[in-house]
């Protein structure tokens, strides 16, 4: 797999420091983990899910961490399976994983649940009203305003900025 340089980017560019960084990690030649496989699913327009399959480990050796843009989840499986030794083969894997999910901006997690070795967690992405689109009036030099006479016919009144300051 080839490398790039997104330094010219960097130079032009403010605020996409994330994202420049993920693809730097994302194209690096590292060992891609494949314990425990994953699924994630768009459950609505705001609403994720992600489901591991963790079979043979209990609630307490499983632990979930929400950071800022990572989720991180971390599986320790108490080791005493073969103290007896009458194992004759032993393939269920419970060894020790941690798994990390990059996680957008505003995006946080809402619930898990552990049933039948499916560990399911919830995401939900909640944009502040502060960063939702909204429709900014145009001002001109002067404003109208209709008003409804006694008589019922409508009367344009203009005023200027100065009496709508007062």
């Amino acid at each position: 797999m080839r490398s790039f340089d997104f330094s010219p980017y960097r130079r032009t560019t403010v605020g996409f420091d994330r994202l420049f960084d993920f693809l730097e990690s994302a194209t690096r030649n590292e060992q891609a983990e494949n314990y425990p496989p994953f699924d994630i699913e768009k459950v609505s327009d705001d609403a994720y899910r992600i489901t591991l399959a963790v079979a043979g480990f209990r609630q307490n050796e499983i632990d979930i961490t929400a950071r800022q843009n990572m989720l991180v989840i971390t599986g320790r499986k108490e080791e005493g399976r073969n103290k007896d030794g009458n194992y004759l083969h032993m393939g269920i894997a419970t060894r020790a994983f941690e798994r990390r999910f990059e996680l957008a901006d505003f995006v946080r997690v809402e619930g898990a649940d552990l049933c039948d070795g499916l560990l399911t967690i919830e995401l939900v992405r909640e944009i502040p009203e502060a960063m939702k689109p909204r429709k900014i009036a145009i001002n001109g030099g002067s404003s109208q305003t209709i008003e409804a006479s006694n008589d019922g016919q409508e009367r344009i009144e203009k005023q200027s900025r100065e009496t709508e300051a007062a």
